[in-house]
Protein backbone atom coordinates (compact mmCIF):
# COMPACT_ATOMS: atom_id res chain seq x y z
CA UNK A 1 0.00 0.00 0.00
CA UNK A 2 1.30 3.25 -0.79
CA UNK A 3 1.81 5.79 1.75
CA UNK A 4 1.86 9.95 2.12
CA UNK A 5 4.58 11.64 4.18
CA UNK A 6 3.70 13.96 6.93
CA UNK A 7 6.45 16.27 7.27
CA UNK A 8 8.04 14.82 10.77
CA UNK A 9 7.61 11.56 8.38
CA UNK A 10 4.87 9.89 9.91
CA UNK A 11 3.23 7.82 7.37
CA UNK A 12 -0.57 7.89 5.94
CA UNK A 13 -1.83 5.25 3.98
CA UNK A 14 -3.25 6.32 0.75
CA UNK A 15 -6.83 3.88 0.76
CA UNK A 16 -8.69 4.18 3.41
CA UNK A 17 -12.24 3.37 4.33
CA UNK A 18 -14.71 6.08 4.64
CA UNK A 19 -17.81 5.83 7.39
CA UNK A 20 -19.52 8.44 6.26
CA UNK A 21 -23.31 7.54 5.72
CA UNK A 22 -22.85 3.94 7.28
CA UNK A 23 -25.59 2.79 9.31
CA UNK A 24 -25.07 1.84 12.72
CA UNK A 25 -26.13 -1.82 12.60
CA UNK A 26 -23.73 -2.22 9.58
CA UNK A 27 -20.30 0.11 9.94
CA UNK A 28 -18.90 -2.61 12.56
CA UNK A 29 -18.71 -5.16 10.62
CA UNK A 30 -17.66 -3.25 7.58
CA UNK A 31 -14.98 -1.64 9.36
CA UNK A 32 -13.78 -5.16 10.28
CA UNK A 33 -13.80 -6.76 7.11
CA UNK A 34 -11.84 -3.72 6.25
CA UNK A 35 -9.22 -4.40 8.61
CA UNK A 36 -9.30 -8.09 7.28
CA UNK A 37 -9.03 -7.38 3.97
CA UNK A 38 -6.22 -5.15 5.14
CA UNK A 39 -7.47 -1.68 5.24
CA UNK A 40 -5.02 0.64 7.64
CA UNK A 41 -6.40 3.80 7.71
CA UNK A 42 -9.96 4.69 8.91
CA UNK A 43 -11.78 7.63 8.20
CA UNK A 44 -14.52 8.86 10.72
CA UNK A 45 -16.66 12.05 12.36
CA UNK A 46 -18.29 12.55 15.07
CA UNK A 47 -21.29 14.10 13.28
CA UNK A 48 -21.34 10.37 11.26
CA UNK A 49 -23.18 9.51 14.40
CA UNK A 50 -21.63 5.51 14.06
CA UNK A 51 -18.42 5.79 16.34
CA UNK A 52 -19.07 4.19 19.33
CA UNK A 53 -20.05 1.43 16.81
CA UNK A 54 -16.80 1.72 14.96
CA UNK A 55 -15.11 1.67 18.43
CA UNK A 56 -16.31 -1.48 19.42
CA UNK A 57 -14.71 -2.72 16.02
CA UNK A 58 -11.56 -1.21 16.27
CA UNK A 59 -11.61 -2.55 19.69
CA UNK A 60 -11.99 -5.84 18.54
CA UNK A 61 -9.67 -5.94 15.92
CA UNK A 62 -7.42 -4.92 18.73
CA UNK A 63 -8.54 -7.72 21.16
CA UNK A 64 -8.40 -10.47 18.27
CA UNK A 65 -4.87 -9.62 17.07
CA UNK A 66 -5.77 -8.74 13.64
CA UNK A 67 -4.01 -5.18 13.60
CA UNK A 68 -2.08 -3.40 16.55
CA UNK A 69 -3.06 -0.03 17.17
CA UNK A 70 0.18 1.26 16.23
CA UNK A 71 -0.50 -0.06 12.96
CA UNK A 72 -3.85 1.60 12.08
CA UNK A 73 -4.41 5.24 10.72
CA UNK A 74 -7.71 6.66 12.44
CA UNK A 75 -8.80 10.41 11.42
CA UNK A 76 -11.77 12.20 12.98
CA UNK A 77 -13.41 15.75 13.03
CA UNK A 78 -14.46 18.20 15.29
CA UNK A 79 -18.60 19.26 14.42
CA UNK A 80 -19.42 22.78 14.29
CA UNK A 81 -20.74 23.02 17.77
CA UNK A 82 -17.48 22.55 19.61
CA UNK A 83 -15.25 25.24 18.08
CA UNK A 84 -14.80 27.75 21.09
CA UNK A 85 -11.50 27.13 22.31
CA UNK A 86 -12.79 25.36 25.80
CA UNK A 87 -15.08 22.86 23.73
CA UNK A 88 -12.37 21.99 21.60
CA UNK A 89 -10.92 18.93 24.39
CA UNK A 90 -14.26 18.34 25.12
CA UNK A 91 -15.28 17.48 21.80
CA UNK A 92 -11.99 15.28 21.04
CA UNK A 93 -12.59 13.76 24.27
CA UNK A 94 -16.65 12.64 23.32
CA UNK A 95 -14.55 10.80 20.34
CA UNK A 96 -11.97 9.06 21.98
CA UNK A 97 -14.25 7.54 24.69
CA UNK A 98 -16.73 6.37 21.39
CA UNK A 99 -13.98 5.13 19.64
CA UNK A 100 -12.25 3.83 22.81
CA UNK A 101 -9.02 4.64 21.74
CA UNK A 102 -6.30 6.90 23.56
CA UNK A 103 -5.09 9.37 20.60
CA UNK A 104 -5.94 9.97 17.42
CA UNK A 105 -3.41 9.90 14.03
CA UNK A 106 -5.34 12.62 12.86
CA UNK A 107 -8.08 15.31 13.47
CA UNK A 108 -9.90 17.78 11.55
CA UNK A 109 -12.05 20.77 11.74
CA UNK A 110 -14.82 19.36 10.40
CA UNK A 111 -16.29 22.37 8.20
CA UNK A 112 -15.49 26.49 8.94
CA UNK A 113 -18.91 27.11 10.22
CA UNK A 114 -19.75 27.35 13.82
CA UNK A 115 -22.81 26.07 15.72
CA UNK A 116 -23.18 26.84 19.67
CA UNK A 117 -22.74 24.15 21.91
CA UNK A 118 -25.29 21.18 21.41
CA UNK A 119 -26.35 21.96 17.86
CA UNK A 120 -26.27 18.97 15.43
CA UNK A 121 -27.68 21.07 12.27
CA UNK A 122 -28.44 24.63 12.86
CA UNK A 123 -31.98 25.63 11.82
CA UNK A 124 -32.03 29.35 12.54
CA UNK A 125 -29.80 32.30 12.88
CA UNK A 126 -29.43 31.98 16.91
CA UNK A 127 -28.03 28.50 16.84
CA UNK A 128 -24.95 29.75 14.69
CA UNK A 129 -21.99 31.80 16.11
CA UNK A 130 -20.38 33.92 13.61
CA UNK A 131 -16.71 34.33 12.40
CA UNK A 132 -16.56 37.68 15.30
CA UNK A 133 -18.48 35.25 17.71
CA UNK A 134 -15.57 32.58 17.27
CA UNK A 135 -13.17 32.92 15.08
CA UNK A 136 -11.29 30.17 12.94
CA UNK A 137 -7.76 31.30 14.77
CA UNK A 138 -9.75 30.66 18.55
CA UNK A 139 -10.32 26.97 16.91
CA UNK A 140 -7.15 26.42 15.85
CA UNK A 141 -5.44 27.62 18.95
CA UNK A 142 -7.31 24.55 20.49
CA UNK A 143 -6.19 22.25 17.86
CA UNK A 144 -2.97 23.04 18.69
CA UNK A 145 -3.47 22.77 22.36
CA UNK A 146 -4.57 19.11 21.75
CA UNK A 147 -1.79 18.29 19.62
CA UNK A 148 1.03 19.91 22.31
CA UNK A 149 -1.10 17.58 24.56
CA UNK A 150 -0.19 14.02 22.89
CA UNK A 151 -3.85 13.25 22.21
CA UNK A 152 -3.78 13.82 18.27
CA UNK A 153 -0.75 13.39 16.34
CA UNK A 154 -1.74 14.79 13.57
CA UNK A 155 -4.14 18.16 13.18
CA UNK A 156 -5.99 19.49 10.16
CA UNK A 157 -9.04 20.63 8.52
CA UNK A 158 -11.98 19.45 6.04
CA UNK A 159 -13.73 21.68 3.21
CA UNK A 160 -11.14 25.13 3.51
CA UNK A 161 -10.48 27.37 0.62
CA UNK A 162 -7.55 29.02 0.71
CA UNK A 163 -8.59 32.50 2.12
CA UNK A 164 -9.48 30.36 5.34
CA UNK A 165 -6.58 28.08 5.36
CA UNK A 166 -4.31 31.68 5.16
CA UNK A 167 -6.62 32.49 8.35
CA UNK A 168 -5.29 29.50 10.11
CA UNK A 169 -1.46 29.36 9.00
CA UNK A 170 -1.57 33.09 10.37
CA UNK A 171 -2.06 31.62 13.80
CA UNK A 172 1.41 30.83 14.18
CA UNK A 173 2.80 27.87 15.23
CA UNK A 174 1.82 24.25 13.39
CA UNK A 175 -0.26 25.00 10.87
CA UNK A 176 -2.62 22.41 9.21
CA UNK A 177 -1.55 19.48 8.03
CA UNK A 178 -4.49 18.14 5.65
CA UNK A 179 -7.29 19.11 4.31
CA UNK A 180 -10.06 16.99 3.27
CA UNK A 181 -12.30 18.07 0.21
CA UNK A 182 -14.61 16.32 -2.26
CA UNK A 183 -12.72 15.59 -5.55
CA UNK A 184 -13.36 13.22 -8.36
CA UNK A 185 -13.16 13.78 -12.20
CA UNK A 186 -15.61 15.97 -12.41
CA UNK A 187 -14.47 18.16 -9.40
CA UNK A 188 -10.53 18.07 -9.29
CA UNK A 189 -9.84 21.68 -7.16
CA UNK A 190 -6.33 21.92 -9.21
CA UNK A 191 -5.87 25.41 -8.17
CA UNK A 192 -6.33 24.49 -3.74
CA UNK A 193 -4.55 21.36 -4.52
CA UNK A 194 -1.72 23.29 -5.56
CA UNK A 195 -1.90 25.95 -3.30
CA UNK A 196 -2.53 23.05 -0.29
CA UNK A 197 0.91 21.34 -1.42
CA UNK A 198 2.92 24.32 -2.11
CA UNK A 199 2.29 24.98 2.07
CA UNK A 200 3.52 21.36 2.56
CA UNK A 201 -0.13 19.85 3.39
CA UNK A 202 -1.19 16.91 2.50
CA UNK A 203 -4.87 15.99 0.76
CA UNK A 204 -7.65 13.61 1.50
CA UNK A 205 -10.31 12.91 -1.66
CA UNK A 206 -13.87 12.53 0.28
CA UNK A 207 -17.03 11.06 -1.72
CA UNK A 208 -14.37 9.80 -4.64
CA UNK A 209 -17.40 8.00 -6.36
CA UNK A 210 -20.54 10.79 -5.95
CA UNK A 211 -22.31 9.55 -3.18
CA UNK A 212 -24.91 8.51 -4.91
CA UNK A 213 -26.13 7.32 -1.21
CA UNK A 214 -26.19 10.32 0.51
CA UNK A 215 -29.79 11.48 1.72
CA UNK A 216 -32.05 13.11 -0.80
CA UNK A 217 -32.68 15.78 0.78
CA UNK A 218 -29.17 16.90 -0.11
CA UNK A 219 -28.94 16.09 -3.69
CA UNK A 220 -30.38 18.04 -6.83
CA UNK A 221 -32.23 16.89 -9.56
CA UNK A 222 -30.79 15.07 -12.65
CA UNK A 223 -27.51 14.95 -10.72
CA UNK A 224 -24.55 13.52 -13.14
CA UNK A 225 -23.54 9.98 -12.37
CA UNK A 226 -19.55 9.28 -12.70
CA UNK A 227 -20.18 5.51 -12.62
CA UNK A 228 -22.05 6.56 -16.05
CA UNK A 229 -19.06 8.91 -17.35
CA UNK A 230 -18.94 7.63 -21.08
CA UNK A 231 -14.58 8.14 -20.08
CA UNK A 232 -15.24 5.84 -16.93
CA UNK A 233 -16.94 3.36 -18.72
CA UNK A 234 -14.41 3.31 -21.47
CA UNK A 235 -11.59 2.28 -18.67
CA UNK A 236 -13.61 -0.15 -17.13
CA UNK A 237 -13.52 -2.03 -20.37
CA UNK A 238 -10.36 -1.51 -21.21
CA UNK A 239 -8.79 -2.52 -18.16
CA UNK A 240 -11.88 -5.23 -16.35
CA UNK A 241 -12.36 -3.28 -13.20
CA UNK A 242 -15.22 -1.64 -11.83
CA UNK A 243 -16.01 2.01 -11.91
CA UNK A 244 -15.28 2.45 -8.06
CA UNK A 245 -11.79 0.87 -8.91
CA UNK A 246 -11.10 3.85 -11.83
CA UNK A 247 -12.21 6.40 -9.43
CA UNK A 248 -9.87 5.13 -6.77
CA UNK A 249 -7.06 4.82 -8.63
CA UNK A 250 -7.41 8.04 -10.99
CA UNK A 251 -6.97 9.97 -6.98
CA UNK A 252 -3.96 7.89 -5.67
CA UNK A 253 -2.09 8.51 -9.27
CA UNK A 254 -2.74 12.73 -7.91
CA UNK A 255 -0.81 11.61 -4.89
CA UNK A 256 -4.15 11.98 -2.71
CA UNK A 257 -5.37 9.82 -0.28
CA UNK A 258 -9.23 8.42 -0.61
CA UNK A 259 -11.69 6.85 1.61
CA UNK A 260 -14.14 5.86 -0.36
CA UNK A 261 -17.20 4.31 1.50
CA UNK A 262 -18.95 1.10 1.92
CA UNK A 263 -20.55 -1.68 3.58
CA UNK A 264 -20.73 -4.78 1.18
CA UNK A 265 -17.69 -6.91 1.87
CA UNK A 266 -16.91 -7.50 -1.76
CA UNK A 267 -16.75 -3.96 -2.58
CA UNK A 268 -14.88 -3.19 0.35
CA UNK A 269 -12.16 -5.65 -0.89
CA UNK A 270 -12.71 -4.96 -4.43
CA UNK A 271 -12.14 -0.89 -3.44
CA UNK A 272 -8.86 -1.91 -1.88
CA UNK A 273 -7.68 -3.90 -4.48
CA UNK A 274 -7.44 -0.64 -6.78
CA UNK A 275 -4.80 0.83 -5.00
CA UNK A 276 -2.59 -2.11 -6.77
CA UNK A 277 -4.45 -0.63 -10.07
CA UNK A 278 -2.04 1.39 -12.80
CA UNK A 279 -3.45 3.82 -15.10
CA UNK A 280 -1.50 4.66 -17.97
CA UNK A 281 -0.58 8.26 -18.08
CA UNK A 282 -3.02 8.46 -21.38
CA UNK A 283 -5.72 7.45 -19.30
CA UNK A 284 -4.93 9.50 -16.48
CA UNK A 285 -4.80 12.38 -18.75
CA UNK A 286 -7.97 12.00 -19.91
CA UNK A 287 -9.75 12.06 -16.63
CA UNK A 288 -7.72 15.26 -15.61
CA UNK A 289 -9.91 16.95 -18.87
CA UNK A 290 -13.54 15.99 -18.49
CA UNK A 291 -14.97 19.00 -19.22
CA UNK A 292 -17.66 18.63 -16.43
CA UNK A 293 -17.35 20.46 -13.59
CA UNK A 294 -20.16 19.65 -10.72
CA UNK A 295 -19.66 19.38 -6.40
CA UNK A 296 -21.92 16.91 -5.05
CA UNK A 297 -22.01 18.62 -1.65
CA UNK A 298 -22.34 21.86 -1.99
CA UNK A 299 -22.31 22.95 1.55
CA UNK A 300 -25.61 24.78 0.49
CA UNK A 301 -27.49 23.43 3.78
CA UNK A 302 -25.43 26.09 5.96
CA UNK A 303 -25.92 28.56 3.94
CA UNK A 304 -28.78 31.22 3.29
CA UNK A 305 -31.16 33.19 4.83
CA UNK A 306 -30.93 32.18 8.22
CA UNK A 307 -27.50 31.76 8.15
CA UNK A 308 -24.80 34.18 8.67
CA UNK A 309 -22.42 31.91 6.19
CA UNK A 310 -22.47 32.26 2.88
CA UNK A 311 -20.64 30.09 0.13
CA UNK A 312 -17.92 32.03 -0.73
CA UNK A 313 -16.85 30.96 2.92
CA UNK A 314 -16.37 27.44 2.17
CA UNK A 315 -15.42 27.06 -1.60
CA UNK A 316 -12.75 27.81 -3.90
CA UNK A 317 -13.61 29.76 -7.05
CA UNK A 318 -11.73 28.49 -9.54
Amino acid sequence: MRTLTFNNGDQLPILGLGTWKSKPGEVYQAVLWAIEAGYRHIDCAAIYNNEKEVGDALARAFTDRIVKREDLFVTSKLWNDCHRLEDVRKGLSKTLMDLKLDYLDLYLIHWPVSFKKGVGFAESREQFYTYSDVPLAQTWQGMQQIQSEGLVRHIGVSNFNIGKLEELFAVGGQGPEMNQIEMHPYLRQDKLVNYCKSKGMLLTAYSPLGSGDRSTSIKKPNEPNLFEDSLVKELVDKYEISPAQVLIAYSIHRNIAVIPKSVNKERIKQNFEAADIKLNPEDLDLLLKINTQYRFIDGSFFTGPKSPYQLSDLWEIE
